[in-house]
């Protein structure tokens, strides 16, 4: 029974000690579980994110060019950038473009095309005057800010506010062609009359306009199939630049209604250069109050 009771009391010693021993080992392993599974609860999230973002938004996508006609410049053309994918209100809705034009490689071919609508007797200022042989020249080039003011939405997101600065000109020479029948080629400048004698007389009108200023218009994009697109511009340059109008009119066999021969140098000379320069200062005065170049484009275009 001794040896029951000794047993007992080391029992009842040791065992609380080798208890205090082991614990720190039980809370130390279920520390690091919990510290695990919150790395791995906090990770998650973080990985979701990454697979959200939208590729579409990225360039190139928004990226677009196009090609068409200008009946007042010629062949267009421009490059821009307009991503309807952003998820911003504001972004979506606007975009930028570049834009240039040039009748140089279609200008044969525009000016026949316009003197056959014509017609050979051309456009008659008197009876024995027309005016006729018309040619064309135009270019622009301009920078646009587009405002899309319903975004993505189908239809109606292709329609634009455009708003930017234009610079450019355009030409018109035309021949003033005077034939004889019988009579005197006779036409007036200021009121007072002038002719020739001669069976034929030939001239020339020259317009030369060269533009430059703020630009405001409207236009489209109406989708056609993947990104392809027909586009619409129509708007106009406010310049303070108003057309300049020449008048070219030979002096051989010229003479006024007196019938005196009009001579370089002479005081009829002075008088013709006179009613010459006052038709022609009629004219600017008419065309100030049309300080306004109209751009009116039209063509296809492709935005990735």
């Amino acid at each position: 029974m001794k040896k029951i009771s000794i047993l007992s009391v080391v029992t009842a010693l040791t065992l609380p000690a080798f208890a205090e021993e082991q614990m720190p080992v039980v809370e130390e392993t279920a520390s690091q579980e919990v510290v695990a599974q919150y790395e791995q609860q906090f990770e998650q999230p973080v990985a979701k994110t990454e697979k959200t973002s939208n590729p579409k938004i990225k360039f190139p996508h928004g990226l677009q060019l196009g090609v068409g006609v200008s009946p007042t410049s010629g062949l267009n053309g421009f490059i821009g950038y307009n991503n309807k994918k952003f998820d911003s209100f504001w972004a979506k809705r606007f975009g930028i473009r570049f834009d240039f034009a040039t009748m140089s490689p279609i200008k044969s071919k525009l000016n026949k095309k316009i003197n056959d609508e014509i017609g050979d007797d051309g456009f008659e200022i008197e009876d024995s005057l027309k005016i006729d042989n018309f040619k064309l020249d135009a270019k622009h080039y301009g920078a646009m800010i587009d405002f899309y003011p319903f975004g993505d939405t189908w239809f109606l997101g292709g329609w634009r506010l455009s708003g930017g600065y234009f610079t450019g000109k355009m030409d018109l020479d035309a021949d003033i062609h005077g034939t004889y029948n019988g009579g005197k080629i006779e036409f007036e400048l200021d009121g007072k009359k002038y002719s020739y004698d001669g069976s034929e007389m030939h001239g020339k009108a020259m317009v030369d306009w060269k533009y430059s200023g703020p630009y405001a218009g409207t236009g489209f994009d109406l989708g056609l199939f993947w990104g392809f697109k027909i586009y619409f511009d129509a708007g106009v340059v406010f310049t303070d630049r108003t057309a300049k109008i020449d008048l070219d009119i030979p002096l051989d066999g010229l003479k006024d209604a007196l019938g005196t021969s009009v001579v370089e140098g002479s005081a009829e000379y002075n008088q013709f250069i006179k009613d010459k320069n006052k038709v022609l200062e009629d004219a600017r005065k008419e065309l100030k109050d049309y300080p306004y170049y109209p751009l009116v484009k039209l063509g296809f275009m492709y935005r990735f």
